[in-house]
């Protein structure tokens, strides 16, 4: 790895902005933008312009013009394997954007390719990256509230993601693939391993194809139990979007995640209300720039893992366990009652 990390973005549409403004901030710790591929070359030519580098409509020309050392795929789901498995066979270090795959079996492949190769590959995974979600595991880990036993993780909202992303009502498989990725990694990042999963779905808004709601109840290894939720038809106001709701009990004391980012702490020192917000990038704004800056985070701790040779937080190993209970929810809502969502 040279001392300059070139970056290639693969996607340029609604999210991956962020993502460019995010490399854009990271030149400062020796990342460089060098390319930008789409499909409609004409968006790949308006990022180029924008933040710098050349444009692609192939990932493969790219790939083969640039002398790229990591590619960061944010494009949509069904692209994912093939571009992943492009990019780790050139042995170019691997990002891919959330959910990590289609398929359970997609996840696994291109995790083995990676392994089998030697090329890094990491989800970009970016809710456990949010401050307050970073603040949160700090005062776990400080034994604060002592050991977590009981918790809720709840992305509820009726914001209109389908402006950005329509394509969305279209899913068969749609909010456990789309928030309850972020979730139910924040349970995992939050009380450790999952030995069992039941989930019940519900699609209530008449517009989409999927499910639109999801409850979740998991069993930590721990023997913690958390309540997972996350849906796009909720109708409360004020609507908290793009806060997650996070409840945690503990031992010898709990705390509580508001909408707007106080974070509550009850322990043997008395209640304590936290300040949970993170300050606002030059490029991002309110309500989005929690989300936006944890962007920046999940680049910035990918970029370290590559340059280190150590597996990032959100390896395609660890994340294939994120994955693996999306599976088990959608197998549990099918009617399979409890299933494990142990990777073997």
């Amino acid at each position: 790895m040279t001392e300059t990390t070139r970056i290639g973005v693969v996607g340029c549409g609604f999210f991956a902005r962020n993502h460019a403004h995010a490399w854009k901030d990271l030149e400062a710790h020796g990342a460089k933008l060098v390319g930008f591929c789409d499909v409609e070359i004409g968006n790949a030519q308006a990022f180029a312009k924008e933040f710098g580098g050349a444009a692609y409509a192939d990932m493969a020309d790219m790939l083969a013009s640039e002398a790229i050392d990591i590619v960061d795929i944010v494009t949509q789901v069904a692209s994912h394997r093939p571009l992943v498995e492009l990019a780790l066979n050139a042995g170019v270090a691997t990002i891919v954007q959330k959910p990590f795959g289609q398929t359970l079996e997609d996840c696994k492949a291109m995790t083995e390719l990676s392994e089998s190769l030697g090329v890094p590959l990491a989800v970009h995974e970016n809710f456990r990256f949010q401050g307050p979600s970073r603040q949160i595991k700090a005062l776990i880990a400080s034994g604060k509230i002592g050991t977590p036993n009981w918790g809720r993780i709840a992305f509820r909202t009726g914001y209109d993601i389908f402006a950005g992303q329509p394509y969305l009502r279209d899913e068969e498989r749609f909010v456990i693939t789309d928030l309850g990725s972020h979730v139910l990694d924040l349970a995992r990042y939050f009380f450790g391993e999952v030995d069992r999963l039941t989930a019940e779905v519900q699609t209530r808004l008449k517009s989409v194809r999927g499910e639109d709601t999801a409850t979740m109840l998991l069993r930590h290894a721990t023997g913690a139990v958390s309540v997972v939720e996350c849906t796009y038809a909720s109708l409360q106001e004020p609507d908290p979007f793009p806060a997650t709701l996070i409840e945690i009990e503990g031992t010898a004391g709990a705390l509580r995640l508001e909408g707007d980012l106080t974070l509550h702490v009850s322990s043997s020192d008395g209640l304590t209300a936290l300040d949970a917000d993170v300050p606002v990038r030059t490029w991002a704004e309110r309500p989005w720039h929690v989300v936006q800056d944890s962007v920046f985070r999940t680049c910035e701790q990918i970029l370290e893992s590559v340059r280190s040779g150590q597996p990032a937080e959100t390896s395609a190993t660890d994340n294939l366990k994120t994955f693996a209970l999306c599976e088990a929810a959608y197998r549990s809502a099918g009617g399979a009652g409890f299933a494990s969502p142990i990777v073997h």
